[in-house]
């Protein structure tokens, strides 16, 4: 890992680190930067603001690239519920816990809610783009990529506030939902 790759990290840590025992509010960038033994410039130069060391989202692109791969001619909906099972069934413990840990966090700052919004728009933006290399239309695809990002929103949410310590079940239901399948957990 290069030195950059390292501080980013060393910065993502100390922030989940203080948020969690702090509370997002309570915690300043100064003291984020300190715990990683950097200086505030240094956060800002990897992190545009606060809220991004919470919402930065390593997934969007695996799951933009997930969708991109499926074949032409199959229907938006089921190349995003189908490409982003894949990337969520590759997900190991490490990076889930993380993510349970920044959704928990997100989910007890009130002040985020409007971020949350912004980056759900990047993720459906970038899902949307991958539909569209696919032959889909620009509405289409922003129809099916808003339901699902929507759709798995609340199904990850409500998982991080549970004691389930795997998303699989979680996002399995949510997707078979809105892929069309009947799925007992959500009725």
């Amino acid at each position: 890992m290069d030195r950059w790759s390292r501080t980013h990290e060393a910065l993502r840590t100390a922030a989940l680190e203080l948020f969690a025992t702090q509370g997002y509010d309570a915690t300043g960038t100064a003291e984020i930067a300190a715990r990683a033994g950097v200086s505030e410039m240094t956060l800002f130069r990897h992190f545009p603001a606060k809220e991004a060391l919470l919402l930065e989202d390593p997934f969007d692109p695996l799951m933009a690239e997930a969708v991109r791969s499926r074949p032409p001619g199959e229907p938006a909906m089921r190349a995003l519920t189908t490409g982003i099972r894949a990337v969520w069934n590759g997900i190991d413990t490490d990076a889930a816990e993380a993510l349970r840990a920044r959704l928990r966090i997100l989910a007890g700052a009130s002040g985020l809610h409007g971020a949350i919004e912004r980056n759900s728009a990047a993720t459906s933006d970038a899902l949307v783009v991958a539909l569209v290399a696919r032959g889909s239309s620009e509405v289409g695809a922003r129809v099916a990529a808003t339901a699902v990002i929507a759709g798995l929103g609340v199904a990850l949410l409500e998982w991080a506030q549970s004691d389930e310590p795997d998303p699989a079940a979680v996002l399995a239901a949510a997707l078979d939902a809105l892929g069309g399948g009947v799925d007992a957990a959500l009725r």
